[in-house]
């Protein structure tokens, strides 16, 4: 039996890895840990508010002995459109979209480093019992701060990984 085939498709996969010698993860930097977790999050009042800042302090693994580095003020817009009306014109399925707009400052200076918006857009059954409605929207609510959360802890990950610079006044 020969071991060729088989040796030569371990030296290929081996090969084909091997062009990957550039490749570094996003938090292989100790600076973007560091920076992210040097953020103070301002986010609006409200439910949804304080939802989506507390997903971003456990994304950005806040350092609460810490003075920030940076602040983010946030801006929610949150709309809710019934999808699946029954014949009675009841909706049985409704669709949240959830909008944060940002702003990350420097907190020395107080010059806008970065800015962005990110969308989220989910679905969630509706209950004809109130109770079961009201958890529906709420876990739909808690969903999407969390997705926001996590698309902009991606973006300020890769702009401080692409080593970002502070904007000046």
């Amino acid at each position: 039996m020969s071991r060729t085939p088989a040796l030569a498709a371990v030296v290929a996969a081996a090969l084909a890895l091997g062009g990957c010698a550039g490749f570094q993860p996003l938090y292989g930097e100790a600076a973007v840990v560091k920076n992210l977790a040097a953020i103070q999050v301002n986010a609006p009042s409200g439910r949804t508010g304080y939802l989506i800042r507390q997903h971003l302090d456990d994304a950005f693994a806040k350092d609460h002995s810490a003075a920030p580095a940076y602040t983010m003020d946030l801006r929610l817009g949150e709309a809710r459109y019934p999808r699946g009306v029954r014949i009675d014109n009841v909706a049985t399925r409704y669709e949240y979209i959830l909008t944060a707009s940002y702003a990350l400052r420097a907190t020395a200076t107080g010059a806008v480093a970065k800015q962005g918006a990110v969308r989220v857009e989910l679905t969630y059954d509706s209950a004809d019992q109130p109770y079961a409605s009201i958890s529906a929207q709420q876990d739909a609510q808690d969903r999407a701060a969390e997705e926001a959360a996590r698309r902009i802890e991606q973006e300020l990950a890769v702009w401080l990984a692409n080593g970002a610079q502070v904007a000046r006044r």
